[in-house]
C-alpha cells in the first residue's frame, strides 16, 4: 500500500500536498539565487570597468596636482545626479582600487568562484595590501559563506596573523590552496582566541559556566572562531566511572579531521593539573566515544594566562594531542595583538 504525501491545510484554504509545496518553494528559491548571482556578476563587472576607465583617464599624462581626485569628485557629482548615491567619491575610489588590485586576475579566465562574493566583500578585501593574505581571506569568505560583518571581524581580529603563529607562510599558502581545509590538528590551533562577541567585559567577574552559557547563545560565532569544520556535540558532557561523575565543558567534532575536540574553559592561569584533567578526558573519549573510523581526539585548554615553561613541563610525556591557548574577552587593538604575536614568535 502506497502512502500519500502529507498535506498542509490553512484556514479557509484547501489542503495542499507537502510534496508540491516544497517543489514550488525550491523552484522559487533557485530562481532567486540565479537572479542574485547574475546581478552580482554584472555589477562586479560594471564596477571593474568603471575603475578601469578612471584609472586609464588618470594615466593619460595629466600632470596637474590633484587631477585624479578632482576627476573622481566631478564624476561623482554627475553620476549621483543620474544613478543615485551609489557613486559617491568613496565608491568611485573603491572601484578604481578594485581594478588595480584585480586587473591581472580578471585579465585571465575568471572562475565562477570569484563572483560568489559581493561588492561589499570586495570593498573590504581591496584594503589588504598583502596579496597572499588577501587570497587567503577570499577563499575563507567563500568556504565559510561569511557575511561582510563576519569577514571584517576576522580581518580586524588578526585571524590571519594568529594562524601564522602556528604555521610558516609557505604552509599557510598550501592551507589556502586546499580551500582552508585543515589537514593537521596544528592548523586549527590559534593563540590567542578572541571571544569579544560573548560581551562579558574584561574586568567583570565571571565563571566558567558564564562563558559556556554565552558561547551557546552565540554558537555560530564561536564555531567561526574555532576554525573550519566544527560541529557542536555537547555541553557539560557527563560520564561516570566507579560512581564518580565527570563533566566535559564543551565537546565538538571536526568533520575534516574526523575527530572529537574537547574544550576546557579556565577563568584563570593555566595550572599543571589542568593538563592531567584534559588527558583523562581525552582517554575517555578515545575509549568510549570514538568509532572505528575516528581519529584520536584533540584537547584544547582555554585559559586567561599561561607560562610557556609550565606548559611544556605539564605536557611533556603526554601522548594525546593536547594544546593550551589563551583567550581574550575583548577585541584587542592591532598594536596589542602584534606585540603578543611578536612575543610568542
Amino acid at each position: 500500500m502506497v502512502k500519500s504525501a502529507k498535506s498542509v491545510k490553512l484556514p479557509g484554504i484547501a489542503a495542499v500536498s507537502a510534496g508540491i509545496l516544497n517543489e514550488i518553494k525550491g523552484i522559487i528559491s533557485n530562481a532567486r539565487h540565479r537572479a542574485f548571482n547574475a546581478l552580482n556578476r554584472e555589477m562586479l563587472t560594471a564596477y571593474f570597468e568603471v575603475g578601469r576607465k578612471i584609472f586609464e583617464e588618470e594615466q593619460k599624462g595629466e600632470k596637474r596636482a590633484g587631477y585624479g581626485e578632482k576627476l573622481i569628485e566631478n564624476l561623482s557629482v554627475e553620476l549621483i545626479k543620474e544613478f543615485g548615491k551609489g557613486f559617491s567619491i568613496t565608491a568611485l575610489k573603491n572601484m578604481r582600487m578594485f581594478f588595480t588590485v584585480y586587473k591581472d586576475k580578471i585579465g585571465q579566465p575568471v572562475t565562477d568562484e570569484f563572483f560568489r562574493l559581493s561588492w561589499t566583500h570586495y570593498c573590504e578585501l581591496i584594503k589588504i595590501k598583502d596579496e597572499i593574505k588577501r587570497g587567503y581571506f577570499e577563499k575563507y569568505a567563500i568556504s565559510e559563506n561569511l557575511s561582510v560583518r563576519a569577514l571584517k571581524r576576522q580581518m580586524y581580529s588578526l585571524h590571519y596573523e594568529r594562524l601564522l603563529m602556528s604555521k610558516d607562510k609557505k604552509a599557510l599558502i598550501k592551507y589556502e590552496k586546499r580551500g582552508n581545509i585543515p589537514a593537521t590538528t596544528e592548523e586549527l590551533i590559534k593563540d590567542p582566541y578572541v571571544l569579544e562577541f560573548l560581551d562579558l567585559g574584561e574586568k567583570k567577574a565571571y565563571t566558567e559556566k558564564d562563558i559556556e552559557a554565552r558561547i551557546l547563545d552565540d554558537l555560530q560565532k564561536f564555531l567561526l572562531e574555532l576554525g573550519q569544520g566544527f560541529s557542536f556535540v555537547a555541553r557539560q558532557k557527563r560520564f561516570t566511572i566507579d560512581n564518580d561523575h565527570f563533566y566535559i565543558d564543551l565537546l565538538f567534532y571536526n568533520i575534516y579531521l574526523k575527530c572529537y575536540v574537547v574544550i576546557e574553559l579556565k577563568v584563570g592561569k593555566f595550572r599543571h593539573e589542568d593538563a592531567g584533567q584534559m588527558n583523562f578526558y581525552l582517554n575517555y573519549v578515545k575509549e568510549e566515544l570514538n568509532k572505528e573510523k575516528d581519529n584520536d581526539p584533540v584537547g584544547i585548554i582555554l585559559c586567561t594566562e599561561k607560562d610557556k615553561v609550565q606548559v611544556e613541563f605539564a605536557l611533556s610525556g603526554i601522548s594525546n594531542k593536547l594544546y593550551v591557548s589563551k583567550y581574550k574577552l575583548y577585541l584587542p587593538s592591532r598594536e596589542e595583538l602584534e606585540k603578543e604575536i611578536k612575543r610568542l614568535l
